[in-house]
């Protein structure tokens, strides 16, 4: 199967959830990931705004700062790199590049994410022989993600039935060492 195929099947495949199957699925996965000892240590953590039929990381971002943790979001550049800024709260949120939400905040430039010590990414699946991930086709969390210390726990968040097996691989692509999914936390290392 082709990346241009997969990506077309599960975004089918996320249509067809229901809005409550997917904020239940979003609870299941915030819950997972909180319980984690590395997420509950974590001082900085690395974080996206879900758009669409993404797991849902609004309510986990918000509980992440809430616990005290430092949370960034990426901010899309004009070349397709991701840079960072401080999420502060709800409210110091603007629309960025296509829409999706950005913090408000002073850039931290694209190697902010290399002192994160706890990364979150989106996915659209994830190969769980390779946990090389699915995006969008931009290569913008590729590039972020070979930023990332080797002993970083990276995470993916997806939906059921999106760990599968047989993503194309391509030499720039990036794997993250955990999926979590309303199944619960999968280990890929």
């Amino acid at each position: 199967m082709d990346k241009l195929n997969a990506r077309r099947q599960v975004m089918s495949a996320r249509a067809r959830l229901s809005p409550e199957q997917r904020r239940a699925n979003s609870v299941k996965i915030r819950e997972t990931l909180l319980d984690q000892p590395w997420a509950q240590m974590a001082g900085l953590v690395a974080c996206y705004w879900s758009v669409g039929t993404e797991p849902e990381t609004h309510g986990l971002v918000f509980a992440l700062w809430k616990h005290g943790a430092t949370v960034i979001l990426p901010v899309l550049r004009e070349d397709d790199d991701l840079d960072w800024a401080v999420y502060d709260g709800p409210d110091t949120l603007a629309p960025g590049r296509f829409g999706i939400m950005e913090p408000v905040d002073t850039r931290r430039g694209v190697d902010a994410i290399r002192t994160a010590a706890l990364v979150i990414v989106p996915a659209l699946a994830v190969d769980r022989r390779t946990g090389v991930r699915l995006g969008r086709g931009g290569g913008s969390y590729d590039r972020a993600l070979a930023r990332v210390g080797p002993n970083v726990p990276t995470v993916a968040l997806l939906h059921d039935g999106e760990l599968i097996d047989g993503i194309p691989t391509e030499e720039h692509d990036q794997r993250v060492r955990w999926v979590i999914s309303p199944e619960g936390l999968i280990s890929l290392m």
